[in-house]
């Protein structure tokens, strides 16, 4: 008899747990970084992605980003590496916010998702050994500011471009931060984009292993984001 009743409570509670309300409100993706954020056209993949599940009107979309840009120019409690006279400078950051605060006026909003690919010029300027912290900070700045605990943060691992740290001696460094982070939280995650800087650019010349995604790399970039998104709203709601 009494396994009978626990078997009835675990029903019963199966049930009330699937047809749990789900969150009331609007999805927002929050979309930052440098070359190759700015040079992604969401409306090719992403933006038609999140449209097919959701709905355009269930959809806050707002992206700001720069190409060239290391993440002082975002995160503000940046750390310079001892010595090098760099200063955190989150300009970029307060564009981007100037965007989204207008965007979310009056509105509800069900979920959070920041969407980050950036990492070259850091690279570059050999900043990996600050970039971990730098990382999970711009994600708890912007949870921060935005008075939530539960924003989910997609980062694009930087590409195949420089394996051998020939000119951007931190890129194999930065590349593996960026999985570390990515898969240190549940909220988290990484997409990979090796296989997307191949085949022929926007202007029709033949590219390999550039350091930009090809056009039919960025329009599988946005797929991989969107579809990336989509997991994480569902696995938490």
């Amino acid at each position: 008899m009494r396994i009978l009743i626990l078997f009835m409570f675990c029903i019963s509670f199966y049930i009330l747990s699937s047809c749990a309300p789900k969150p009331v409100g609007k999805h927002l993706f929050i979309l930052s970084g440098q070359s190759n954020m700015a040079r992604l056209d969401l409306e090719e993949s992403f933006i038609p992605t999140l449209q097919e599940k959701y709905g355009t009107e269930n959809i806050i979309v707002v992206k700001d980003a720069l190409g060239g840009k290391p993440i002082r120019r975002w995160y503000k409690d940046w750390k310079p590496v001892a010595g090098n006279g760099l200063t955190a400078q989150p300009d970029l950051y307060d564009t981007l916010m100037n965007k989204v605060y207008p965007a979310i006026e009056n509105e509800k909003v069900a979920t959070v998702t920041f969407i980050w690919m950036q990492g070259e010029r850091d690279a570059r300027e050999q900043l990996g050994e600050v970039y971990e912290e730098s990382l999970i900070g711009l994600h708890q700045q912007i949870s921060d500011d935005l008075e939530r605990t539960d924003v989910n943060y997609i980062i694009g691992r930087l590409s195949d471009f420089d394996m051998q740290n020939d000119n951007y001696a931190h890129w194999t460094m930065i590349r593996d931060i960026q999985v570390k982070v990515g898969e240190s939280n549940p909220r988290f995650h990484w997409i990979n984009t090796d296989d997307l800087n191949d085949g022929l650019d926007h202007m029709g010349k033949e590219i390999q292993n550039d350091l930009h995604m090809s056009a039919e790399g960025y329009i599988l970039m946005g797929e991989r984001f969107a579809t990336q998104a989509i997991r994480l709203i569902e696995n938490h709601d």
